[in-house]
């Protein structure tokens, strides 16, 4: 019940149901023809906060500072030693995301684009870490394949032997992800692929959960570019929408962390 409530608070206080409850709140004021300072101030409120979180330029600077954070791994040419800290890991762990249940479609095309992002980044990885194992996660509805098993059967798609994946089913979010990483891996060092956006959460669950993790960020959504004009600023758009999205769901998430005192890391990992 607890878990439910925490996703259905998490939807509604998201840009676009928040700015469309406040309108329909304003527009709900004008039908009963009461308070009309408010149902203005409710109408008006809701349109300004989608128009700015739906600006290409908004949406980027605040999802910017999340991902960037933790630079991404680089690319990994044959023959080229890789670096000292990722070849120290014997886990490479790609978290859940989402994915649709359309009977006929490969894995790969049942997919949401972060989760196949994801799964992309987290084969590449272990390809340059021959004796690392690969740990996919995430749940299902009943008498559906699990999240995990989609990215499993990514992965083995994409050259991955079966018998190097392990599969996390019942984790429900990233905390409980993070308490699975740490029983399955003890004190072995870890990969984590995630969201570049969800990375910095990701981490400091997994470290407060005594997961030694090396952030290696994928699905970046506004990476720099130098290509971005200044016009490019004055659009708005459902991309834009999405990103601003993504930060405040982050920074919510992030903040829900902190609160509960998870950001601390484990004993372990700090020399304690």
């Amino acid at each position: 019940m607890g878990f439910m409530l925490k996703k259905l608070i998490g939807y509604f206080i998201q840009p676009l149901p928040f700015a469309l409850a406040l309108m329909l709140a304003g527009g709900l004021l004008v039908l009963v023809r009461r308070a009309p300072r408010l149902r203005r101030w409710l109408f008006g409120g809701g349109f300004v906060w989608l128009l700015l979180l739906g600006n290409s330029w908004i949406g980027a600077q605040l999802v910017r500072p999340l991902e960037a954070q933790f630079p991404p791994i680089p690319e990994l040419p044959p023959g080229v030693p890789v670096p000292a800290a990722l070849a120290a890991c014997r886990f490479v762990a790609v978290l859940g995301s989402g994915h649709a249940d359309a009977p006929g479609f490969s894995a790969n095309n049942e997919l949401s684009p972060p989760a196949l992002a994801r799964i992309v980044e987290g084969v590449r990885l272990l390809r340059a870490l021959p004796e690392a194992r690969l740990i996919v996660s995430g749940p299902g509805l009943p008498g559906h394949a699990t999240h995990a098993e989609i990215l499993s059967r990514t992965a083995i798609a994409f050259g991955v032997a079966p018998d190097r994946i392990t599969r996390i089913e019942t984790a429900r979010d990233t905390e409980d992800e993070s308490v699975e990483l740490r029983r399955l891996t003890g004190t072995a060092q870890v990969a984590l692929v995630t969201s570049a956006v969800h990375m910095p959460r990701a981490v400091a669950l997994c470290r407060h959960a005594g997961v030694r993790v090396l952030a290696c960020p994928a699905d970046f959504t506004a990476p720099p570019n130098t290509m971005e004009s200044f016009s490019d600023d004055f659009s708005w758009d459902v991309r834009a929408l999405e990103r601003s999205s993504s930060a405040v769901r982050e920074r919510l998430g992030g903040l829900w962390v902190w609160l509960r005192g998870k950001t601390t890391p484990a004993p372990e990992l700090t020399g304690g």
